[in-house]
């Protein structure tokens, strides 16, 4: 059994998988990501190794605590990925954005990818036919649009996500609601069809913690799946135990 740990910018993401079949997921804060392995390795004896993927500022001594337990795996940028990798700035690339580029070449082969992740931030990620990661484009996410509204005003105020009732809003609270949504809607939809210009097929994954409340309302046709990250990393450990 292998347990995977995504660290993003504000929570933490975690399953357990035998061999490819997800078992359980978990989600949790931070500060309680050493209560939480402990937990989750107490009910699953079985696990050999933890696998991690970090964008956040978890440290990796908050993971070596286990090393005498099971094997510890950081996924870093001098491991082996199934594409090459022609970002004009490669040791930027985030983990994170490398991993769901593996598990799209890896569940998807032969064909074009491009991976949205819609969560804190939302991530374009393509990868054409031949196995080559090209790059893509970086965008707030929905959270932080609210929050910036908020933030950089003096009067608006700060909201949760919510469907708008109109496009056309009729009151602030609407309008805000119109503007966050409607506008990362038109923006996804909008650099699919930019990328719909230059290649004439390829396969769209959506994912990411938006991918549910923003799968229904995109009017292309795409593969939603809220769990890709994990399931990549997954699958990117494997690759890695074959081919380092």
């Amino acid at each position: 059994m292998i347990l995977t740990v995504d660290v993003g910018n504000t929570r933490i993401k975690s399953a357990v998988f035998e061999n490819n079949i997800l078992l359980e997921q978990f989600v949790f804060d931070k500060k309680e990501l050493q209560k939480k392995i402990e937990i989750i390795l107490k009910k699953y004896q079985n696990i050999t190794d933890l696998v991690v993927a970090s964008v956040g500022t978890i440290s990796k001594e908050d993971f070596l605590v286990f090393e005498n337990t099971i094997k510890i795996n950081f996924i870093t940028h001098q491991d082996s990925f199934p594409f090459l990798n022609s970002y004009e700035t490669p040791l930027t690339l985030g983990i994170d954005r490398m991993v769901l580029s593996a598990g799209a070449v890896l569940k998807f082969p032969n064909q074009n990818r491009l991976v949205i992740d819609a969560g804190t931030c939302i991530t374009y990620d393509f990868i054409d036919s031949g196995d080559n990661y090209l790059g893509g484009a970086i965008s707030p996410g929905i959270r932080l649009r609210y929050e910036s509204l908020h933030n950089y005003t003096a009067k608006l105020p700060l909201l949760t996500i919510e469907n708008p009732e109109n496009f056309i809003g009729s009151s602030t609270h609407e309008s805000i609601h119109s503007g966050v949504v409607n506008g990362v809607v038109h923006e996804i939809d909008g650099f699919i069809n930019q990328y719909k210009e230059q290649y004439s097929k390829f396969t769209i994954i959506l994912t990411g913690g938006d991918s549910v409340f923003l799968a229904k309302r995109l009017k292309n046709t795409i593969f939603a799946n809220s769990n890709f990250l994990l399931e990549s990393l997954n699958h990117t450990f494997q690759y890695k135990v074959k081919n380092d």
